[in-house]
């Protein structure tokens, strides 16, 4: 993978992985279109460590927050405290995926080599925004949020495990289906996010220690990364300010066109 290719796909990383579109789906699709070498798992690690620090960057001071409040309401014996309920409505969503990737791991993975597959699952993403933008009635703020819902959300955050499926896009498009307002429903993905990136971010590391010659891709690493948290960080920011008066319409057509466009070239080839 030469230079130009790092930078691009970082960029591509950051952007999709808070905009409702797939990331890693288009970490499989980009390469194939052009038909670049599989970038490999240190990079797409590196990567997704770049979208965490651009999490972290926006959101650091409200997770601070969220723990300190946590541990206050747990320490004093009011767990169910409104201050803490976010917190605990993260934990909880978090599992869901979890125990998802531990158990579908390898079905998963096989995914990742089917260009095809993504295609179809993008499809599924862009009618997943769809009918939450048609059914959902975006009255409440995840203040409000049930338990119940949050194991929903998270349900949903571990189905985009597969490739094509929309991280962003389907724990957003499960808070609009459960009534939540657009805004709302953004923060918490953004928010719900933090604990499975790092999570996945710190196993990959893991397997990623024990590559060979990786001194030798420090270069297009380092350029991924910060490419991932720049466009990941102008992306959160991006999707903040235009959820707060438009739908995800536009984000539903691209899944559409891109996954579209996709399964007419598989065919072509």
């Amino acid at each position: 993978m030469n230079l130009l290719q790092a930078i691009v796909l970082g960029l591509v990383q950051g952007a999709t992985e808070f905009i409702p579109v797939s990331s890693s789906g288009h970490l499989v699709l980009v390469p194939w279109w052009f038909s670049w070498p599989d970038p490999g798992l240190a990079f797409d690690t590196v990567l997704h460590l770049g979208t965490l620090l651009a999490v972290l960057t926006v959101f650091g001071s409200d997770l601070v927050h969220l723990a300190f409040n946590a541990w206050r309401a747990a320490s004093s014996g009011h767990w169910n405290a409104p201050q803490a309920r976010t917190a605990w409505c993260i934990v909880l969503g978090t599992l869901p995926a979890a125990l998802m990737g531990v158990l579908w791991e390898e079905r998963f993975e096989m995914l990742f080599g089917s260009p095809l597959h993504v295609a179809i699952l993008l499809l599924v993403t862009g009618f997943w925004l769809l009918a939450a933008e048609r059914i959902g009635r975006k009255r409440r703020g995840i203040e409000q949020m049930a338990w119940h819902e949050s194991l929903l959300i998270g349900v949903a955050q571990g189905c985009a495990i597969a490739p094509g499926i929309s991280r962003s896009g389907s724990t957003i498009g499960t808070g609009l289906m459960l009534g939540f307002e657009r805004g709302s429903a953004t923060r918490y993905s953004f928010l719900l996010s933090t604990p499975i990136i790092f999570g996945a971010g710190m196993l990959q590391i893991v397997k990623l220690l024990r590559m060979a010659n990786l001194d030798a891709q420090l270069l297009p690493l380092a350029l991924g990364f910060v490419a991932a948290f720049l466009s990941g960080y102008a992306c959160i920011r991006f999707l903040l300010d235009y959820v707060k008066s438009r739908s995800l319409i536009a984000f539903s057509a691209y899944c559409g066109l891109a996954g579209t466009a996709s399964i007419v070239l598989w065919f072509l080839r």
